[in-house]
């Protein structure tokens, strides 16, 4: 993979087997993400799109076919391989903020730098800084019951930086919300990261939130189509 590379994809399939037929969602795909880009990927429902960011991430096995995201070779790594590959070069970012209920939303966004070795007060305060970029500077104290679904998408954003990753796997960060929450996160993800130098790809149907893009993709018969 080339230094300016910092995601390759080739010849990805993903095949589905059940008791039915076998369904083919992603077939023969090929992918280059460049390093500090934001790359859109859009789909009609079913067409592999949160499959595919699955598989950069780790979370799902390709049937075929090769993932490399920076040093490492993703399709092909041990499952404790793929844990070190998560918390350091990977922040991840769904449509649910997935923030645990009974931690606060300081405690939310340290925990995996803690789990990643970081020594307490160091992810203290790496996430206290982050929760003031995304806002939440006066409400990190409070438990996600206690936060409007934007303020914890903000923690979910948040988190997704605390172990200064590479890549940020978005999976329809604002679905969730209403549109105007949505217009707030997905102009404060973008600056994030801008601010940050990151690598971000996001899966959506927002055809507005799709126009930030650098690159934007659709997948369409299991293989992508440029915009």
């Amino acid at each position: 993979m080339t230094n300016d590379s910092c995601v390759k994809i080739r010849g990805l399939d993903k095949t589905f087997t059940g008791a039915g037929k076998p369904l083919t969602i992603l077939s023969n795909l090929e992918m280059d993400v460049e390093k500090g880009s934001r790359v859109i990927i859009l789909g009609a429902s079913g067409s592999g799109k949160s499959t595919l960011l699955n598989i950069i991430g780790g979370l799902e096995k390709p049937t075929a076919g090769i993932v490399e995201a920076g040093p490492y070779t993703v399709s092909s790594l041990s499952e404790k391989q793929l844990t070190e590959y998560r918390s350091s070069y990977l922040g991840l970012i769904f449509q649910f903020h997935y923030l645990l209920k009974d931690f606060t939303a300081l405690e939310n966004v340290f925990l995996p730098a803690l789990i990643a070795g970081v020594p307490k007060k160091e992810a203290e305060e790496r996430a206290k800084k982050l929760l003031a970029d995304v806002g939440l500077e006066d409400r990190m104290l409070h438990l996600p019951s206690q936060l409007s679904g934007g303020e914890r998408q903000r923690a979910a954003v948040a988190r997704a930086l605390i172990n200064d990753p590479e890549l940020i796997l978005a999976d329809e960060p604002t679905g969730n919300l209403d549109p105007e929450n949505a217009s707030l996160i997905s102009e404060l993800l973008f600056s994030m990261v801008e601010k940050y130098g990151k690598t971000l790809i996001m899966v959506t149907h927002d055809m507005n939130l799709a126009k930030k893009g650098d690159v934007c993709w659709s997948i369409v018969n299991g293989g992508l189509v440029r915009q």
